[in-house]
């Protein structure tokens, strides 16, 4: 969108003598920051040590004091008003100027913080705002006495992009208006707008509109407050008013008013649907002041082990991604359409929760989940523990910051207290936390782990699965398992054998080398595990769990590269295999409601190879054809991963279809041999309306191999050279060679494809990139930027505001999103050969029973009863397999070695007459045998202390005896 000088020039000669209209700023242009000698000038959000993003490993990005300076200008009619300016983050520390006079010290390096400038500012001259950053990794407190270190300035996880790697707004007001949500910094709440008694069936809810007024003049005033709810389309669907009250000169005050409202189209999974919410405060009848908020209705219910989103019961399937969100040569600092890009990727893949790891994320990405319809979980700030003392009082501070903050935004529906389980009475602390500053919004506090907790509303551990039967378990996250997108499998350039590259700490890491399409197999193998203890499998249930990560990373790794490869899309966010074959097992809200089928790979390969052929579908068997011939039927495991082992590979056509258990087709895909390349091909990515020149917008550069037909050759492994015109930035991509390629104008094709950012500068124009590479013919792409006009540094665009919202999945089903297939068969009484047999069955998975040799343990049945399936999770799950034998009274119904898992192990039992009792007997010695590699960090202080225990013993953390429903 364009804003004309003309329109600044007529806001700065207003002078509105009765009513000071409130006016919020872009304050992002126009700054300059100077480092090594070198003044740059910059639009922000702008990290000073961009240049280094995903160029060196996390723990080398560098660290220095450096000072932010920008000027500026009033408009006239800002006289007699209230100036703030809001900074939504800074690295780490940040001290503030204004016309040399200091403002204040802002520290934790995460939240946002502000000041009020109104004693300092010049109103009809120029100003000068300055803010001296320092981002040093032992950075320690400076404004209190104990300069305690912040927990969370962490070289494992959070990237230190130096500066103001974050927008900047300034607003301007008259004396009597409505607050910022700025707790630490201005002691002020803002506005918090929240709906109660939501009814999907009749959409409808009570809406409440809260706003903390602030009466700056020297009178005491009577002021009405107005609320008017415009959806979408921009189209008004109510108006309301809240009583009259007088607030005292000088004094804060909450006007609230509450109103019910139909028709309303509620914020969902996929439907990031939004309002605009006006609030408006009256003197008079007159609007002195007005706020507009962004936000969405919805309903979350956590009870049962389960999550209810608007009704209909969600199974957890995502992502924790890291906060920083970080990309190649820029690091978190991208343009809004870009998070609203990379976050939708997430919302496709099937993923309908980021839970964001260790730090609260930006301003910008939780707006971005809000219009894509990604539900997330923010934390505050923490590392890998529980703290006390000052440590404790920096994450309270965070975390109650954050939720006034981000309170109305409705894709949060969970707050996170801990990386790692903290205390009952800490658990406590932040529970009336949320309830003082957030007690209508309709989120779950809870924390990593807190398995046995009954103040947190949720919990769940980091590798493995939890089943609870009361508040929801899901998993923080899993499969650490790393691969870079460029190596496709054994037989493709440039033949990387999956599991090969360097030692970790001195020990195999084959797990963090793996091949593209070894990747996408073990993230279905891992989430398999997940899916048998769905909703719908027993009263007691897992409610899912989030992959470790969506994008790679500049954070901490373990395999060849400096970064984090565990991602489904490479930093570029060009997916891998195992986006797809997220796909197919998460596209439904818990088990997949849409047919599917993805075949992994590619089908390029010289003339006598001889490979398997995977394919991962929700369907029951899958067929594959080789240029119209039959294969036949997959070999099918973990559910969804179907195998054809030695394939021999022949030019044309490969197509898998599945089918249905009637033998009806539901789905399939192609792979096609593609001929020898013989082009590049440019194509860009932009904003919806197209590539602003405020010297931070970006468009993103795609280049293919292509060959004669179009079609992307997908090995091909060309080094493209690229050139640029006009009035733009090269920022690069990422790729092989010194530095990753971060910056270099030669970048290498991965798999056939690899992507460039280009960010514009403050100057429209034409702008011209070329691509090209040796034997191929060239490419050219010209782009067009806008002008967006700022006036004496102040801006009325924010790209945010205008982008649309994702609506791609549609409201949330009315239907049932599951149905019971096995239910719980009711114990009436445990006895078992050694005391403390309650601990198998008490739905706390922090308790265990355990037998010594000859043990057994006897579950005696509420009725006599049909037993199906015996669920278990045993000591040692990972790497214990237990020799045990099970009977229905006395008919054995099992026996063998229990295998290992990422939790819980389902043993089907032979048929049998109705029981009374149900036996375990251990029949032998156990065994230990690793089962998931480097499913933890590969020192494993435990394994010796496992072996020396694999002796004749039974262990039973839980039990589910369950029985079929059909």
């Amino acid at each position: 969108m364009k804003t004309t000088l003309a329109l600044l020039s007529a806001l700065a000669l207003c002078a509105n003598t009765t009513a000071q209209q409130r006016t919020e700023y872009n304050f992002d242009s126009g700054w300059t920051y100077a480092h090594n000698g070198q003044t740059v000038e910059a639009t922000l959000p702008r990290a000073w040590n961009e240049d280094f993003a995903f160029r060196v490993g996390i723990a080398e990005l560098p660290t220095d004091t450096v000072r932010y300076t920008k000027t500026f200008r009033l408009p006239r009619s800002a006289r007699g008003g209230r100036v703030y300016v809001e900074f939504e983050g800074a690295r780490h520390g940040a001290t503030v100027w204004l016309n040399g006079h200091r403002l204040g010290l802002h520290e934790n390096g995460v939240g946002p913080f502000g000041f009020d400038l109104t004693q300092h500012v010049d109103w009809r001259g120029e100003n000068k705002i300055e803010v001296l950053t320092d981002n040093a990794w032992d950075y320690r407190e400076q404004g209190h006495p104990e300069h305690s270190r912040y927990q969370w300035n962490d070289r494992n996880f959070n990237a230190a992009y130096g500066g103001l790697p974050k927008h900047v707004r300034l607003h301007v007001c008259g004396p009597v208006h409505q607050t910022l949500p700025l707790y630490s910094s201005l002691g002020t709440t803002g506005v918090y707008v929240h709906a109660a008694d939501i009814n999907p069936t009749t959409r409808t809810a009570t809406i409440t509109a809260e706003s903390q007024v602030r009466n700056a003049s020297q009178e005491a005033q009577t002021l009405g407050y107005e609320v008017v709810l415009v959806d979408a389309d921009e189209r008004e669907v109510a108006r309301w008013r809240g009583e009259n009250q007088t607030v005292a000169p000088g004094a804060l005050a909450t006007l609230a008013a509450s109103h019910r409202v139909g028709g309303l189209n509620f914020w969902s999974w996929g439907y990031g649907y939004l309002y605009r919410v006006r609030t408006r405060v009256l003197i008079n009848n007159e609007c002195v002041d007005e706020v507009t908020t962004r936000t969405g209705f919805r309903s979350l219910r956590v009870a049962d082990g389960k999550i209810w989103l608007n009704g209909r019961v969600m199974m957890v399937h995502g992502y924790a991604q890291r906060t920083s969100n970080e990309w190649p040569g820029v690091g978190m600092s991208v343009p809004a359409w870009l998070s609203d890009y990379s976050n939708a990727l997430m919302v496709s893949s099937g993923g309908n929760m980021v839970r964001w790891m260790h730090v609260a994320p930006w301003r910008q990405d939780v707006e971005s989940c809000d219009r894509v319809g990604l539900p997330q979980a923010l934390p505050a700030g923490d590392s890998e523990r529980d703290v006390e003392g000052r440590r404790w009082e920096h994450r309270v501070a965070l975390m109650r910051d954050a939720m006034i903050y981000y309170r109305n935004a409705p894709s949060v529906l969970f707050y996170e207290c801990g990386n790692k389980g903290i205390s009952e009475a800490h658990m406590q602390e932040m529970r009336a936390l949320r309830n003082a500053f957030d007690p209508h919004g309709n989120r779950a506090i809870g924390s990593r782990e807190m398995l046995d907790s009954h103040a947190a509303e949720y919990g769940g551990e980091m590798l493995y699965i939890n089943r609870g039967a009361r508040q929801p378990f899901w998993a923080m996250e899993y499969c650490r398992d790393e691969g870079l997108r460029r190596y496709w499998d054994n037989w493709s350039p440039p033949y990387h054998r999956s599991g090969d590259g360097p030692l970790y700490k001195g020990a195999d890491a084959s797990a963090y080398n793996h091949n593209a399409d070894q990747l996408a197999i073990e993230h279905v193998r891992r989430w398999h595990d997940y899916y048998l203890c769905r909703p719908g499998m027993g009263r007691r249930t897992s409610a899912g769990g989030v992959k470790i990560v969506f994008s790679d990373t500049n954070t901490h790794w373990r395999g060849e590269s400096n970064y984090r490869t565990s991602g489904v899309v490479d930093a570029m966010r060009i997916a891998k295999d195992s986006y797809f074959a997220h796909q197919v097992m998460w596209n439904g809200w818990v088990a997949p409601e849409t047919p599917q089928t993805h075949l992994v790979g590619h089908w390029n390969y010289a003339p006598t190879t001889v490979k398997p052929v995977y394919a991962v579908s929700n369907g029951e068997r899958v067929e594959l054809y080789l240029n119209g011939t039959s294969l036949g039927t997959g070999q099918r495991d973990h559910t969804f991963l179907h195998t054809w082992d030695s394939v021999p590979f022949a030019a044309g056509t490969l197509v898998a279809v599945a089918y249905d258990a009637q033998g009806t087709p539901t789905s399939a895909d192609t792979l096609r041999t593609t001929g020898p390349a013989v082009a590049l091909r440019l194509s860009a990515i932009t904003a919806p309306d197209g590539l602003a020149a405020d010297g931070a917008d970006m468009a993103l550069i795609e280049v293919e191999a292509i060959d004669a037909e179009g079609q992307r050759m997908p090995i091909d492994t060309s080094l493209v050279r690229f050139a640029l015109d006009g009035p733009a930035e090269w920022r690069g991509g990422i790729g092989r060679g010194e530095g990753n390629s971060v910056l270099a104008t030669t970048l290498p094709l991965d798999c056939g494809v690899n992507r460039a950012l280009v960010r514009s500068h403050t100057r429209a124009g034409e702008i011209t990139i070329k691509a090209e590479a040796d034997g191929l013919a060239g490419a050219s792409l010209t782009l067009v930027s806008h002008a967006v006009e700022t006036a004496h540094g102040l801006g009325l665009w924010q790209q945010g505001d205008r982008l649309p919202c994702r609506l791609d999945r549609g409201p949330t089903p009315a239907t049932p999103s599951y149905a019971d297939l096995l239910v719980d068969v009711p114990v009436a009484k445990i006895t078992a050969s050694h005391t403390g047999a309650e601990a198998a069955m008490d739905d706390n998975e922090i308790t265990s029973w355990t037998g010594q040799s000859s043990a057994w343990i006897s579950f005696h049945l509420a009725q006599p009863s049909r037993v199906d399936q015996l669920s278990l999770k045993l000591g040692n799950w990972r790497s214990r397999r237990y020799p045990i034998a099970v009977f229905a009274d006395s008919t054995l119904v099992y026996r063998g070695r229990t295998p290992q898992s990422l939790g819980y192990v389902h043993l089907p039992l032979a048929p049998a007459p109705e029981a009374s009792v149900i036996t375990i007997r251990l029949t032998g010695q156990g065994d230990d045998t690793e089962a998931f590699g480097q499913v933890v960090e590969l020192t494993d202080e435990g394994k010796a202390r496992r072996k020396a225990e694999a002796q004749e013993k039974l262990t039973i953390v839980e039990t589910d005896l369950l029985r079929k429903t059909q």
